[in-house]
């Protein structure tokens, strides 16, 4: 049926390992391999290690045409670097450097991103490769974020910051991550500027998701609340989304070859 390319950031490994891993259509998962694709290949490897493939560089991909049919989708990954979104540029430059190394090889595009600051609010225009561009979408606009593409959109992400405006929103990835955010030296952690960031949190709100047990999330934040003196609380999160993100571009690669009334192939248009 086609490939479909992902570029997604490291904090949603897991959702993109469980997605990938419980789809019995697609018929190889290709990542390419480095050091922030480490997690998402090991969780691969634990449930779908026969369909998966690592490669050192994207032009090493090559498709499995010999064991396709209609109904077979191949997944390409590439995992990007943990809070690109700190700064719109930097996010933006590595997108389109990606999405273009990618598109030779790739039917469509799947991102797993949101708006992320205003960095992604048309990925169609910005990646400007040709092909669909599929991004999680909340109603007519992305997501906000990883945040809100768990909570299960923005109503839901605002109706908590208006409950309690000093809120640290914690989802899976972010209670494995969290400290990345502050470099790689975790004496940082202590500095008193870092004290001076979250001097106004109150809370951590853990987004539970049934990917990762709740006791394990729990123990993950722990000294992220005791440094920054924030209580711990939990509300239930969602894979709808990102799911039906994975349906529109499945849909979109059964569709884009069928044959009209005449015999002729329907062309999609961008």
């Amino acid at each position: 049926m086609g490939v479909i390319g992902i570029i997604t950031c490291e904090v949603l490994e897991l959702e993109f390992a469980h997605l990938l891993c419980a789809d019995p259509d697609l018929s190889r998962i290709t990542v390419l391999e480095d050091i922030r694709s480490a997690r998402l290949i090991e969780m691969l490897e634990s449930k779908a290690s026969h369909r998966l493939r690592r490669i050192p560089h994207i032009n090493s991909y090559i498709s499995d045409h010999s064991q396709h049919d209609a109904e077979l989708t191949e997944a390409l990954v590439r995992v990007m670097e943990l809070a690109l979104h700190r700064k719109k540029s930097i996010l933006q430059k590595g997108l389109i450097n990606a999405a273009r190394e990618m598109r030779p090889h790739v039917d469509a595009l799947l991102l797993g991103y949101g708006l992320c600051g205003g960095a992604i609010e048309n990925p169609q225009k910005l990646l400007d490769v040709g092909i669909p561009v599929f991004i999680p979408m909340d109603g007519d606009h992305p997501v906000d974020d990883c945040v809100g593409l768990l909570m299960g959109g923005r109503d839901n992400y605002y109706a908590e910051q208006c409950k309690i405006p000093g809120t640290y929103f914690m989802t899976p990835g972010w209670t494995y991550h969290w400290k990345r955010v502050f470099g790689p030296d975790s004496s940082s952690l202590k500095s008193e500027m870092a004290k001076r960031l979250f001097d106004r949190y109150e809370r951590s709100l853990l987004i539970v998701t049934p990917l990762m047990p709740e006791d394990e999330m729990e123990q993950n934040v722990k000294e992220f609340n005791r440094l920054f003196g924030c209580r711990l609380e939990k509300r239930e999160g969602t894979m709808e989304i990102l799911n039906e993100t994975w349906k529109a571009a499945k849909v979109f690669l059964k569709n884009k070859d069928r044959p009209t009334s005449n015999g002729k192939i329907k062309e999609n248009k961008l």
